[in-house]
């Protein structure tokens, strides 16, 4: 199934997402054929019920300052994605919201779940975003892209893919969803670490040649062995030498309440992105 229904998380709080993540997943969505939408959601700063400390420090007029500026920034951010957009053919809607800092990632990844995808845009460190992101990624139900810019922008075309490949239910499925992708890049490799989890053996990573080519795409099989070393270092080493302009893998992880446990690769990826990521739970 292509990608046809996208969703572009916008950050408005401490600092607006940039105009070059805009154009960047504007950009996107005209290369993939689908139409974009665009949330931006106002931070709703609740603070405890303290009479005298309000009196003292003015505590609920900085609250309403910020929570002001935070409007003005889904405003400008939204009618900047909007004439982007609409140039590029892609317009989907302009939605604004309202939620506190710790239920963002909640209200996006509900509103994710009836998206082919959704674009959540990141720092180097993620930040503030990672609640966001893991929340999309082990909350929405649907694949989740990460980028942001230098070596983890979106390039204009995708010339190279690097598909992590370890035979599991997860993999399998990042495997399913970035499959229009997948379609549309000139070089794929499927990329298989050993001696690491009990399903990545010698030789797996050709049967999912075989399904990709099967849909038409040309893909490589390769292999490391992890030796003593962890997944994540592995795998951090390969995207350092081969610099893919995205990687796709499954996400491993649980939550408890607001706290989400990763896997060793997952942990690996979002603590220090090498390139654009979609991940898939």
């Amino acid at each position: 199934m292509p990608l046809s229904d996208i969703l572009l998380q916008l950050d408005s709080y401490p600092e607006p997402t940039g105009s070059e993540i805009v154009d960047q997943a504007v950009r996107f969505a005209s290369m993939t054929g689908a139409t974009i939408t665009a949330l931006a959601l106002k931070v709703d700063i609740r603070l405890p019920k303290n009479r005298l400390a309000d009196h003292l420090m003015g505590l609920s007029r900085v609250a309403q300052n910020e929570e002001a500026k935070s409007l003005q920034a889904c405003r400008e951010m939204l009618e900047q994605f909007t004439v982007s957009a609409r140039a590029a053919g892609v317009f989907g809607e302009a939605l604004i919201g309202s939620a506190n800092l710790y239920s963002m990632g909640d209200h996006v990844a509900e509103r994710a779940r009836t998206r082919d995808l959704c674009m959540v845009p990141i720092t180097d460190t993620l930040f503030g975003q990672q609640s966001i992101a893991e929340a999309v990624i082990f909350s929405s139900g649907r694949p989740t892209l990460l980028f942001g810019t230098g070596k983890t922008g979106l390039p204009q075309g995708l010339d190279k893919l690097v598909l992590a490949w370890d035979g599991s239910r997860s993999a399998a499925r990042a495997l399913s969803d970035a499959l229009p992708l997948l379609q549309k890049a000139k070089e794929v490799r499927v990329l298989t670490i050993l001696n690491e989890k009990p399903l990545a053996i010698a030789g797996s990573g050709r049967d999912a040649v075989r399904h990709l080519e099967a849909h038409g795409v040309n893909a490589l099989a390769e292999e490391i062995d992890a030796g003593d070393k962890r997944i994540g270092a592995v795998l951090d080493g390969y995207l350092q030498e081969t610099r893919p302009d995205l990687l796709v893998m499954g996400a491993f992880g649980r939550t408890r309440i607001r706290e989400f446990i990763l896997g060793g690769a997952t942990e690996e990826v979002l603590r220090e992105p090498r390139s654009a990521l979609l991940l898939s739970h």
